[in-house]
């Protein structure tokens, strides 16, 4: 017996070729549910309780034209990472905006086919005691890429010009010098041979307060809340004014601003990920073919029967 599951064997041996398309098949078709149902990210309940606060959004885009474009921009995604490993390319994308705007459903979109190797998501914690003591750029640097990496930025230095600055955890001399550094920092980082791409995703009032009470009423998505979350809502001018002064104030033409409109959340991830390709001047790179060599049988090799307490219970 092998160590995988006895109720999904791997085909082995020969087989003939009637059952090795249908196996195949069969893979597909779980593979396709698979990615369907993690892009139902709003569950029964998240949409029973969209009826109650929501009205009807005629304009949303429609779920299958949805899908078909994001396979589309994804296998393109494929293509840029392929490019990027291949050149030793450096990419930074920074994603910045309110609360609940979108950015984390863009990067999961972005990741979900992407080899970790060569994509990662950097998402930092409030900063220590120790690193608040540190230059304040220090403890971003060591997440920048080597050569052939893309770095997706869940949030980033421009922390200090909003929730850090609204909530006080920033004085206006730190805020200060933060507007005059960040220019120079950013330059150094282009100057390096790092390709710098900066995302405001933008949402109005109303469907902030939408998806916030979405939030609080859906058990799957509570965690997604916290108190910096329920503030913003209540600060919500004084972050309007911090977002206006960093664009005026950080928008500089070796990284310019790009705002994504968030309101449908469809729309603004295929527009983001679309624009994204546009800005890289990628290409297909030369693959070599892959061929899967044929098994080595052995026909004395007896495979050791495991025990049935290594296996997880089949409760499905």
């Amino acid at each position: 017996m092998s160590d995988r599951s006895p109720s999904k064997p791997v085909p082995s041996g020969p087989q003939p070729a009637t059952s090795r398309a249908d196996w195949l098949e069969n893979e597909l078709a779980q593979t396709l549910d698979e990615e369907i149902e993690l892009e139902l990210e709003d569950a029964a309940l998240s949409e029973a309780i969209g009826k109650v606060y929501r009205k009807s959004r005629p304009d949303q885009m429609d779920r299958t034209v949805y899908f078909r474009e994001l396979l589309r921009v994804q296998a393109e995604l494929i293509k840029l990472q392929d490019w990027v490993a291949h050149h030793k390319e450096k990419v930074v994308v920074v994603f910045e905006g309110r609360d609940s705007a979108g950015k984390g459903g863009v990067i999961k979109r972005i990741n979900q086919r992407l080899d970790p190797r060569v994509v990662r998501t950097v998402a930092l914690p409030a900063p220590s005691d120790r690193e608040k003591t540190q230059w304040y750029f220090q403890r971003y640097v060591p997440h920048l890429p080597a050569g052939g990496e893309i770095v997706l930025f869940d949030r980033s230095w421009y922390n200090r010009a909003g929730v850090e600055r609204v909530m006080g955890f920033a004085s206006e001399d730190e805020v200060e010098q933060f507007f005059q550094d960040v220019p120079e920092f950013e330059r150094m980082l282009v100057r390096s041979g790092i390709r710098l791409v900066k995302y405001w995703f933008s949402v109005t009032d109303e469907e902030q307060q939408v998806r916030f009470l979405l939030r609080i009423h859906d058990p799957l998505k509570q965690w997604k809340l916290s108190p910096m979350d329920l503030q913003s809502r209540v600060r919500w001018e004084a972050y309007t004014k911090a977002k206006e002064e960093m664009f005026e104030r950080t928008n500089i033409a070796e990284a310019p601003w790009y705002i994504v409109p968030g309101n449908d959340k469809r729309r603004a991830r295929l527009n983001c990920i679309d624009h994204l390709l546009g800005l890289i001047p990628y290409t297909e790179v030369p693959h070599e073919e892959i061929e899967l060599p044929d098994r080595v049988f052995n026909p004395d090799y007896e495979r050791e029967v495991l025990p049935r307490d290594l296996y997880v219970p089949e409760r499905y």
